[in-house]
């Protein structure tokens, strides 16, 4: 069994639920999660994670997403444990690497965004570019409201499968 895990797995349920916040910003998810501890191996509480993920009602998953910063900022609107910080920093780094020009492009798409939906715009932002990026949010403007909360929780739940690899150290 993986050492983080089995720690993880021997934490009070307050401890546990604190650490797993930072793979994803819902305390639902946290808790339903710590929950269903003890968990033997990596692809056990992936498929956990996954299967709570899609359970959470929309109130949920925004709490979630606000625990992100905007593509090209390093605040959220919740406030980032500092592992979630670092994470979100290292998953926008393409990001943060575009000219000027872009990063405004981007952080005016990101207002319109939110005007739009209500909420940021969430995207799997591990080895995009800003430009990418950014043809992505265009992209989504398309979409209506239910198909876009659909597509940024598939986002979110790509972002949470990434961060806790990384947390388990795989």
């Amino acid at each position: 069994m993986n050492e983080i895990l089995g720690r993880w797995n021997q934490a009070s349920l307050a401890e546990a639920v604190r650490e797993i916040l930072a793979c994803c910003g819902a305390t639902a998810w946290a808790e339903m999660l710590a929950r269903r501890r003890p968990f033997f191996d990596e692809a056990s509480l992936l498929a956990a994670s996954d299967e709570v993920w899609l359970s959470l009602p929309a109130a949920d998953r925004l709490e979630a997403f606000h625990s992100h910063p905007r593509i090209g900022e390093s605040s959220a609107k919740a406030p980032l444990t500092a592992r979630s910080a670092w994470w979100s920093r290292q998953e926008q780094g393409k990001a943060d690497d575009s000219d000027e020009g872009v990063k405004a492009d981007l952080a005016a798409a990101n207002r319109q965004y939110e005007q739009r939906f209500g909420h940021i715009f969430i995207v799997c932002a591990t080895g995009k570019s800003a430009a990418e990026i950014l043809a992505i949010l265009h992209r989504r403007m398309q979409n209506d409201v239910d198909t876009e909360l659909r597509e940024a929780a598939e986002q979110q739940r790509q972002i949470t499968q990434l961060r806790l690899k990384k947390w388990l150290g795989i």
